[in-house]
């Protein structure tokens, strides 16, 4: 008997294929090219060579915005995108590298760009810089300090060209304008997460309060004549009481937050007190905070203290610095920084050292005496 030929459901795939066309003929395979022994030989590298370093991807990096790949120590590169900018191509400019990550202005979280909502509605004023209530005694101690002020500055003018005695600043009498100047403060300390303080702090494990000891500073310190004194006690007392200084903290494209003068501030008027956590210099050497202020340089280097305003400030963490390498920069000067001592203590004192217009704004030179600060980037 014969066999039965075989279904389509037990055909070879080959069969059960419809022909289209005929399929072209297989291409030959390309022949391998094999080196010669003398061209092995001749890459070759040799027995004692060192070994081969990896070229870098950001070999070729340029600034996003110069086009420049020169200064390399001052190029930053976006931890997200890789694009590079120069620190004095941001704006606001960047015044130094740093340490942790980075990222360009495209890339950086919302929560980073919080001056594009500035100014910010603030709230409770009065609970954010801690104004002292009384409402019993309110006039009474506003009237008292009127006239101290008014005695003060009217004492001062008089020995003012003789011994250069600070005057008590003059604050606002209008209370709404009052308020919308503690406000603006208030939204740059918020922007820059950093809770108001209007005095040194000394936090625990940090430099205690025992090692600020101004004779201690290497070529002695100048003392705080005693109506010099009471002047800076008169001006805590008034801020302590709402009555701030007439100054407004602005935001400006290029610089950051800066400070400008909501009124006319006489020649050597008290602008603020550098206020912050103290420290050790040795401890914030590699501190990524860009407004450090010099406290006490005693003759060891171990004992040396600085003013750290990055978790704790005022307003004069946000006055800027000049450009001290050009004639212009130092023409922008209007505030001197000085160290004196006050009962046994270093102080950092900011004053006016010029008659300062309204809607001028605030600059002092940033150098210390330990070393030069970069400003040479600086507008």
């Amino acid at each position: 008997m014969g066999r039965r030929a075989p279904s389509s459901a037990t055909s070879s795939p080959e069969l059960r294929r419809r022909r289209t066309a005929a399929a072209p003929p297989p291409e030959p395979p390309t022949p391998r090219r094999f080196c010669s022994l003398a061209d092995v030989m001749r890459r070759a590298r040799p027995v004692d060579a060192p070994p081969p370093v990896a070229r870098s991807r950001y070999e070729t990096i340029l600034c996003d915005t110069c086009g420049s790949g020169e200064h390399e120590d001052e190029l930053l590169l976006c931890d997200r995108c890789d694009i590079g900018r120069h620190t004095f191509c941001l704006r606001p400019i960047a015044a130094k590298v740093p340490i942790g990550p980075w990222y360009c202005p495209d890339c950086a979280p919302p929560a980073a760009n919080t001056h594009k909502r500035f100014p910010m509605k603030q709230t409770k004023i009065l609970d954010f810089f801690r104004i002292q209530k009384d409402d019993q005694n309110a006039d009474t101690a506003k009237c008292r300090l009127s006239q101290d002020a008014r005695r003060r500055r009217k004492r001062s003018l008089v020995m003012h060209k003789k011994r250069r005695r600070i005057l008590p600043f003059v604050p606002t009498e209008d209370v709404a304008r009052r308020l919308k100047q503690m406000a603006s403060l208030a939204t740059a300390l918020t922007s820059s997460k950093t809770e108001f303080s209007n005095e040194l702090t000394y936090m625990p494990n940090m430099a205690p309060r025992s090692s600020n000891q101004a004779r201690l500073e290497e070529g002695g310190m100048q003392v705080l004549p005693k109506e010099d004194k009471e002047t800076i006690e008169l001006c805590r007392t008034m801020q302590q009481r709402g009555e701030c200084p007439p100054l407004l903290v602005v935001f400006d494209s290029r610089e950051g937050f800066t400070v400008q003068a909501d009124a006319d501030i006489k020649d050597m008027t008290f602008i603020a007190e550098y206020a912050g956590d103290v420290d050790y210099l040795e401890r914030r050497a590699n501190d990524d905070c860009d407004c450090i202020m010099t406290l006490l340089l005693p003759a060891d280097p171990s004992q040396r203290l600085v003013i750290c305003p990055d978790k704790r400030g005022n307003v004069s963490r946000f006055i800027n610095g000049i450009n001290n390498h050009t004639p212009d920069g130092k023409k922008k000067q209007n505030v001197k920084c000085v160290r004196y001592d006050m009962d046994g203590e270093s102080h950092v004192l900011l004053v006016a050292t010029r008659d300062i217009a309204c809607g001028e704004k605030l600059y002092y030179d940033y150098n210390g005496y330990e070393y030069a600060y970069p400003t040479h980037h600086f507008f």
